[in-house]
């Protein structure tokens, strides 16, 4: 235990007394007025100290809200001490994201329900908690997907997906999270609820001109556009995963002004979700993977434009020394069997409806990678090695 944290916990000093005491009011108050848990002790707080990144910070507390109610409850008492807040997935941010001296609002517990699929609409209606995974397994009965699926997809919440904007190897079939986001209700820290989502030039006229909070919050995002678009459409750059900041060409004329987008990616620094109605896209139930080993990653890489000339649904590179740690740690040697001989490697997944035609695709790869400036070595594996690898 740190100097720092002791002294919080022991108040020998008058700030330490004056913020231990706050910090048994605000549990006292969430105690009282929440249905879902609370834990302010030592071990809750120290497991929610970090997260992927290398960053460390004890939050003041951790809640586990069941419904809209319990949020707006556990809001208010925040606002009652000055308390920060901050929502949070299944912590595997790299940047330090989930960690903060705040209220961690953890939805993954109570607050995960698949409400609702609607393969025609390809709408699909969740809350916060629930994992990437048991949205992709219920989707796939429909032939249907969440596109976006970081690496973490076993066990990263949508929430979180929808904070920090997340993408994955198959953001070639989807694009990232704010392509693939319909609307959200959400709560702000002063309480106020909204669903918010594109907005047509008529429904923003008539909310501002509604006056209130929420007149209020639109007018702000419609001075916000107004003053920043000329910087916005200038700075803001065209790459296709360009996943960090605020999505202020959302509101951007053109764009729809949809304010869920523009939400997508602030990492709870301005709303707490209730629930999402999120797109899904096709998908295909036949895929082929194809292995291509480069004589560096660089190549590799140079390869990339390549490879997207044959419309893969997934796309992803790795150098020599992934492999060779794996190697060295006894890891999953008969899958790395199956790679090809390289020092960096390209997975080109390609995808269709009949296994003839996504065999055919992968062939077509190998035969043009034969033609590249730096001939990889290939490899089109099967089923289970594609499983492995």
């Amino acid at each position: 235990m740190s100097t720092s944290t002791f002294s919080i916990l022991t108040a020998q000093s008058p700030l330490d007394h004056e913020r231990f005491s706050a910090h048994r009011e605000l549990e006292s108050l969430l105690k009282k007025d929440l249905r879902g848990d609370v834990l302010f002790d030592l071990g809750s707080r120290a497991l929610y100290a970090s997260d992927s990144s290398n960053y460390r910070q004890l939050p003041i507390g951790v809640v586990f809200p069941r419904d809209a109610a319990d949020i707006e409850a556990a809001l208010a008492a925040c606002r009652s001490t000055g308390a920060a807040v901050l929502p949070r997935g299944a912590g595997t941010s790299l940047a330090g994201q989930c960690v903060n001296v705040a209220v961690v609002f953890d939805y993954s517990r109570y607050m995960n329900a698949l409400a609702s699929i609607d393969p025609n609409a390809k709408i699909a209606r969740v809350e916060p908690g629930i994992v990437l995974d048991r949205l992709r397994d219920a989707t796939e009965l429909h032939h249907l997907t969440y596109g976006p699926d970081p690496a973490t997809h076993s066990r990263c919440t949508l929430g979180g997906m929808i904070g920090n904007n997340s993408c994955g190897v198959h953001g070639l079939l989807a694009g990232k999270v704010v392509d693939n986001v319909e609307s959200l209700d959400v709560i702000l820290y002063d309480g106020t609820c909204l669903t918010v989502g594109p907005t047509t030039p008529a429904q923003l006229d008539a909310l501002i001109r509604a006056g209130g909070r929420v007149g209020q919050i639109y007018a702000g995002l419609a001075g916000i556009r107004d003053r920043y678009a000329a910087l916005v459409r200038e700075k803001f750059p065209r790459i296709p995963r360009r996943v960090s900041g605020y999505n202020l060409d959302e509101l951007l004329p053109g764009s729809s002004f949809n304010v869920a987008r523009a939400l997508t990616g602030s990492e709870g620094t301005c709303v707490n979700i209730v629930s999402a109605n999120l797109n899904l896209t096709n998908s295909p139930p036949f895929r082929v993977l194809t292995v291509l080993g480069f004589n560096d990653p660089f190549l590799a890489a140079d390869a990339v434009p390549l490879a997207l000339e044959h419309k893969p649904i997934g796309l992803e590179g790795f150098d020599h020394q992934l492999v060779e740690f794996m190697r060295r740690k006894g890891l999953a040697i008969r899958d790395l069997e199956n790679l090809p001989p390289g020092m960096g490697f390209l997975l080109v997944e390609v995808g269709a409806w009949s296994a003839e035609e996504a065999q055919s695709q992968a062939e077509s790869v190998v035969r043009a990678a034969r033609d590249w400036p730096s001939p990889p070595a290939t490899h089109i594996c099967n089923p289970a090695e594609a499983a492995s690898v």
